[in-house]
């Protein structure tokens, strides 16, 4: 039996990811948490097979948080999900010793697909991250769309601008100031052409970056 420990900050991404990784035989998820210090305190206590945990995670950043476990223990294998499929993102996770890296638009197959390589002690791309590595490498340019223009932080930004969160609690989750995220807005509104919030949520919702809220 493969022991997980899931960690992701959203509760209903976080059962529906649990719900598919259950569905692979012979795994069983033995912790979850919302945040990167809960999240390592469970992986020293239960010292599983497989971290799966997001990014964007409050306190410290799921690669940092990778990066710690695979310091103290390093026979976890890590698994990293993410919004975003740069290539600084992935390419860290990669250095770090990260199994896979998957997106969270991919299929749920992707989950096995991932989990298996991680079992075998090999690595595993989602398509849209190894697409933009093939990128850099071969100097042809990725697929553009609205946010291409955006750094990673901006993304992040307005991802959780999308979803409601306020300025305080978004400088919170990402170790910036207020004024810093206020400034990331700014520059969101100016590089998109977008002039108010409600814009910025419709874009995010187009793109794929959130899901429409109810």
């Amino acid at each position: 039996m493969t022991r997980i420990v899931l960690i992701d900050d959203h509760t209903l991404v976080r059962a529906g990811l649990r719900a598919v990784i259950e569905g692979v035989e012979g795994v069983q998820v033995v912790a979850e948490a919302g945040d990167a210090l809960a999240g390592l305190a469970l992986v020293r206590e239960h010292r599983p097979d497989v971290l799966i945990t997001d990014v964007t995670l409050k306190g410290m950043s799921g690669l940092e948080l990778a990066e710690q476990v695979r310091r103290e223990l390093p026979s976890v294998r890590v698994v990293m999900l993410s919004m975003f499929s740069s290539e600084e993102y992935v390419l860290r996770a990669l250095r770090i010793g990260a199994s896979a890296y998957l997106v969270k638009d991919a299929a749920p197959s992707e989950i096995r697909i991932a989990l298996d390589a991680a079992r075998r002690g090999e690595t595993y791309l989602s398509p849209g991250a190894s697409q933009r590595l093939i990128a850099r490498a071969t100097g042809k340019p990725a697929d553009a769309g609205p946010l291409a223009a955006l750094t990673d932080r901006q993304r992040e930004v307005l991802r959780l601008i999308a979803e409601g969160v306020h300025t305080k609690e978004i400088a919170y989750r990402l170790n910036l100031s207020p004024k810093t995220v206020e400034a990331h807005r700014a520059q969101l509104m100016e590089r998109l052409g977008i002039h108010d919030v409600p814009g910025l949520v419709r874009l995010a919702i187009r793109t794929g970056l959130v899901s429409e809220r109810e």
